[in-house]
Protein backbone atom coordinates (compact mmCIF):
# COMPACT_ATOMS: atom_id res chain seq x y z
CA UNK A 1 0.00 0.00 0.00
CA UNK A 2 2.97 2.25 0.82
CA UNK A 3 4.26 1.91 -2.70
CA UNK A 4 0.65 2.28 -4.61
CA UNK A 5 0.53 5.86 -2.31
CA UNK A 6 4.20 6.83 -3.30
CA UNK A 7 3.66 6.21 -6.94
CA UNK A 8 0.05 8.31 -6.67
CA UNK A 9 2.45 10.92 -5.11
CA UNK A 10 5.44 11.03 -7.48
CA UNK A 11 2.86 11.20 -10.41
CA UNK A 12 1.52 14.27 -9.35
CA UNK A 13 4.11 15.86 -8.61
CA UNK A 14 5.80 14.72 -12.39
CA UNK A 15 3.18 16.26 -13.47
CA UNK A 16 2.66 19.54 -11.74
CA UNK A 17 6.26 20.13 -12.45
CA UNK A 18 6.04 19.49 -15.96
CA UNK A 19 3.52 22.49 -16.67
CA UNK A 20 4.91 25.68 -17.15
CA UNK A 21 4.04 28.14 -14.86
CA UNK A 22 5.19 31.57 -13.44
CA UNK A 23 4.42 33.54 -10.06
CA UNK A 24 4.32 37.02 -8.91
CA UNK A 25 3.61 37.13 -5.08
CA UNK A 26 -0.21 35.55 -5.52
CA UNK A 27 -0.63 35.45 -8.99
CA UNK A 28 0.38 32.54 -10.60
CA UNK A 29 0.36 31.39 -15.01
CA UNK A 30 -0.49 28.03 -15.79
CA UNK A 31 -0.95 26.33 -19.32
CA UNK A 32 0.21 28.71 -21.16
CA UNK A 33 0.97 28.31 -25.08
CA UNK A 34 1.62 30.11 -28.63
CA UNK A 35 0.96 29.04 -31.83
CA UNK A 36 4.02 28.35 -34.39
CA UNK A 37 4.06 31.29 -37.39
CA UNK A 38 2.31 29.66 -40.82
CA UNK A 39 5.25 30.88 -42.97
CA UNK A 40 8.59 32.54 -42.95
CA UNK A 41 7.16 35.78 -43.43
CA UNK A 42 5.25 35.89 -40.50
CA UNK A 43 4.58 39.14 -38.69
CA UNK A 44 2.39 38.58 -36.07
CA UNK A 45 1.15 35.54 -33.81
CA UNK A 46 -0.71 34.57 -30.50
CA UNK A 47 -0.13 33.30 -27.09
CA UNK A 48 -2.40 31.86 -24.69
CA UNK A 49 -2.68 31.39 -20.93
CA UNK A 50 -4.39 31.27 -17.63
CA UNK A 51 -4.03 33.56 -14.81
CA UNK A 52 -4.90 32.70 -11.82
CA UNK A 53 -5.37 35.29 -8.63
CA UNK A 54 -4.80 33.13 -5.44
CA UNK A 55 -4.70 36.70 -3.75
CA UNK A 56 -7.55 37.91 -1.39
CA UNK A 57 -7.19 41.34 -3.10
CA UNK A 58 -7.91 42.09 -6.92
CA UNK A 59 -5.28 42.74 -9.58
CA UNK A 60 -4.78 44.06 -12.83
CA UNK A 61 -2.67 42.75 -16.00
CA UNK A 62 -1.65 46.02 -17.20
CA UNK A 63 0.92 45.17 -19.63
CA UNK A 64 2.49 42.52 -21.84
CA UNK A 65 6.37 42.33 -23.72
CA UNK A 66 8.63 40.10 -25.20
CA UNK A 67 11.63 40.49 -27.06
CA UNK A 68 10.43 38.53 -29.82
CA UNK A 69 7.66 41.07 -31.14
CA UNK A 70 7.76 44.76 -31.53
CA UNK A 71 4.21 44.39 -29.57
CA UNK A 72 2.07 42.35 -27.65
CA UNK A 73 -1.44 43.62 -26.63
CA UNK A 74 -4.02 41.99 -25.11
CA UNK A 75 -7.37 41.18 -28.18
CA UNK A 76 -10.63 39.99 -27.57
CA UNK A 77 -12.01 38.10 -30.94
CA UNK A 78 -15.44 38.08 -31.09
CA UNK A 79 -18.23 37.31 -33.77
CA UNK A 80 -21.53 38.97 -34.40
CA UNK A 81 -23.58 38.17 -37.49
CA UNK A 82 -20.72 36.01 -38.91
CA UNK A 83 -18.49 38.85 -38.69
CA UNK A 84 -15.09 38.33 -36.58
CA UNK A 85 -13.39 41.30 -35.41
CA UNK A 86 -10.71 41.36 -32.73
CA UNK A 87 -11.13 44.60 -30.36
CA UNK A 88 -7.42 45.62 -28.27
CA UNK A 89 -8.20 45.22 -24.26
CA UNK A 90 -6.77 47.84 -22.55
CA UNK A 91 -6.16 45.82 -19.02
CA UNK A 92 -7.39 42.70 -17.64
CA UNK A 93 -8.83 42.54 -14.35
CA UNK A 94 -8.12 39.56 -11.84
CA UNK A 95 -10.65 39.01 -9.17
CA UNK A 96 -9.02 37.37 -6.10
CA UNK A 97 -9.43 33.44 -6.39
CA UNK A 98 -10.37 34.43 -9.83
CA UNK A 99 -9.05 33.15 -12.78
CA UNK A 100 -9.16 34.52 -16.57
CA UNK A 101 -8.75 32.08 -19.11
CA UNK A 102 -7.42 32.66 -22.78
CA UNK A 103 -8.16 30.72 -25.48
CA UNK A 104 -8.21 30.32 -29.09
CA UNK A 105 -11.55 32.53 -30.82
CA UNK A 106 -11.60 35.02 -27.27
CA UNK A 107 -9.14 36.49 -25.08
CA UNK A 108 -5.64 36.65 -26.61
CA UNK A 109 -1.83 38.02 -26.91
CA UNK A 110 -1.46 39.48 -30.13
CA UNK A 111 2.18 39.75 -30.90
CA UNK A 112 2.90 41.83 -33.89
CA UNK A 113 6.25 43.02 -35.71
CA UNK A 114 7.80 39.28 -34.69
CA UNK A 115 11.71 39.80 -35.16
CA UNK A 116 11.42 36.24 -36.18
CA UNK A 117 9.30 33.02 -36.94
CA UNK A 118 7.92 31.15 -33.87
CA UNK A 119 8.70 27.37 -34.68
CA UNK A 120 7.32 24.52 -32.87
CA UNK A 121 9.37 23.55 -30.20
CA UNK A 122 10.97 26.78 -28.76
CA UNK A 123 10.03 28.85 -25.93
CA UNK A 124 8.00 32.77 -26.55
CA UNK A 125 9.78 34.66 -23.26
CA UNK A 126 6.76 37.34 -21.91
CA UNK A 127 6.72 39.44 -19.33
CA UNK A 128 3.62 40.60 -17.25
CA UNK A 129 3.00 43.58 -15.64
CA UNK A 130 0.22 43.51 -13.26
CA UNK A 131 -0.87 46.29 -11.03
CA UNK A 132 0.09 44.62 -7.21
CA UNK A 133 2.22 41.75 -8.12
CA UNK A 134 4.80 43.27 -10.13
CA UNK A 135 6.53 41.98 -13.27
CA UNK A 136 5.55 38.25 -13.81
CA UNK A 137 8.07 36.21 -16.13
CA UNK A 138 6.70 33.47 -18.10
CA UNK A 139 8.42 31.05 -21.25
CA UNK A 140 5.45 30.15 -23.00
CA UNK A 141 5.86 26.52 -25.26
CA UNK A 142 5.21 27.40 -28.93
CA UNK A 143 2.58 24.66 -30.19
CA UNK A 144 1.59 23.71 -33.71
CA UNK A 145 -0.17 26.33 -35.89
CA UNK A 146 -3.49 25.53 -35.42
CA UNK A 147 -2.75 24.17 -31.38
CA UNK A 148 -5.75 24.75 -29.37
CA UNK A 149 -4.21 23.86 -26.01
CA UNK A 150 -0.62 23.43 -24.25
Amino acid sequence: MKNFVLIIVLAAAATLISLPAAFANDVMVIGSFARASATPQATSATAYLTIANHGAGADRLLSIATPSAAMAHLHQTTESDGVISMTAVESLDLAPGGTVEMAPGGLHIMLTGLKSPLKQGDKLHLELTLAKAGKLVVDVPVKAVAATGP
